[in-house]
């Protein structure tokens, strides 16, 4: 049974490596742990929320919900996830359909009308996942890095 909660400040490195457990993740979260502490800090002053899930004493799974305010769709709230991860070990065993399920009571009581998410291109698996939720692929999402200004 996996419960979800509120992730605290000394879940952050099992979070980490959740978002490393992957051929993606693995190439991208390899920063010192203090970068994902200072960013913890972030979010906990944020309205954004990071969840974790957990069976026993272990963290399986997480995602970060964030709710948008806005004036298109006549002034529709949305939800946004992102950083979805289950551990690889429980993948295909109905927690990753219970950890969408509670993003979306959580956009629910936050008043949202839509949630969505946008995922690598690469994730064909996932693709199918979200899919079987009942996500559609509406849209074409773009990312530009940003430098650091000198």
């Amino acid at each position: 049974m996996i419960r979800f909660r509120d992730a605290r400040r000394e879940d952050v490195a099992a979070i980490v490596a959740l978002l490393a457990d992957d051929e993606l993740g693995a190439a991208r979260e390899t920063a010192p742990l203090q970068a994902y502490l200072d960013a913890f800090d972030r979010i906990a002053a944020s309205e954004m929320q990071l969840v974790v899930g957990e069976t026993g004493d272990r963290i399986v799974a997480t995602y970060q919900l964030a709710i948008e305010h806005g004036l298109s769709l006549g002034g529709m709230t949305r939800a946004v996830v992102e950083g979805v991860r289950v551990a690889a070990d429980l993948r295909s065993q109905g927690l990753g359909a219970a950890l969408m399920a509670d993003a979306e009571a959580r956009a629910r009581v936050a008043g949202a009308g839509v949630i969505q998410l946008t995922t690598n291109k690469s994730r064909a698996r996932a693709h199918r996942f979200y899919e079987r939720l009942g996500f559609t692929a509406s849209h074409i999402g773009y990312k530009r890095t940003l430098a650091p200004e000198e």
